[in-house]
């Protein structure tokens, strides 16, 4: 692809990575050089947040030719190794955003990305209750307004023209199209789409509702994509961002 042409995006979520499922992806990735500029992880990528469920993950991942930015999800931290994870998914080239922002330069285009975990908490038709549930129910609720915050201020740090927000937990119902309606408001939250708007992203991606849909919309419109694999149903999507001459 030249320098006028789109830049192209891969993504996934949701490889829940472990041993019955070792390799299975990593032929699909290692083409991707010939398609895309690079790649986006939408978190879940462990099954049970292990060390060596990690391990495999990174086997997967290693040596491809391009730029990998990811965000953890929830499984991912199961184990109580998030942090190790990260550090693992750091050491084989990966950038993992936890409330921060990176910039990629593809092709002479400065692509920003914003990422967070996210949190549960609900829309307003389907809102959730904090004050019920498991501990761990209650601890994803609270972030999720807590990491809207933080998403939003990373967004509006950057000063690319083609602003990404990266979460994992969903900031829109239109994607949880599939799921049972009882579980909407423990799969996302009003407040991730709404820092979304806010800061004028581009784009929105998130994993986590396996049975959603893939496309859909913020409130304010901004274009967001579910791109869970059980959803996608391949290893991984591919979207294309139009650049500005500006932008190189």
């Amino acid at each position: 692809m030249g320098n006028r042409a789109p830049v192209r995006i891969a993504a996934t979520a949701d490889l829940h990575m472990r041993p019955a499922v070792a390799g299975k992806f990593r032929s699909d990735l290692l083409e991707l050089g010939n398609k895309a500029d690079l790649l986006l992880l939408a978190g879940d990528l462990t099954d049970g947040g292990t060390v060596a469920e990690a391990e495999l993950l990174c086997a997967e991942l290693a040596g491809l030719a391009m730029p990998i930015v990811a965000v953890l999800g929830n499984h991912d931290h199961d184990a109580g190794a998030g942090d190790v994870i990260a550090g693992m998914l750091t050491g084989i080239g990966v950038r993992v955003l936890d409330g921060e922002a990176t910039v990629c330069t593809v092709r002479g285009h400065r692509l920003g990305i914003a990422g967070v975990m996210g949190g549960s908490g609900g829309f307003p038709a389907y809102p959730g209750d904090p004050d019920s549930g498991s501990e761990e129910h209650r601890m994803l609720m609270r972030r999720g307004a807590v990491d809207a915050r933080r998403l939003r201020a990373a967004l509006e740090a950057l000063d690319t023209p083609t602003r990404i927000a990266l979460t994992h937990f969903s900031p829109t119902v239109d994607t949880l199209a599939g799921e049972p309606i009882s579980i909407y408001p423990g799969l996302g939250c009003q407040a991730l789409g709404d820092a979304i708007d806010a800061a004028g992203a581009t784009l929105a991606l998130h994993g986590h509702a396996h049975a959603g849909t893939e496309d859909g919309r913020t409130t304010g419109n901004i274009a967001v994509h579910n791109v869970s694999y059980p959803v996608l149903r391949r290893t991984y999507a591919l979207y294309d961002l139009a650049t500005s001459a500006a932008s190189g």
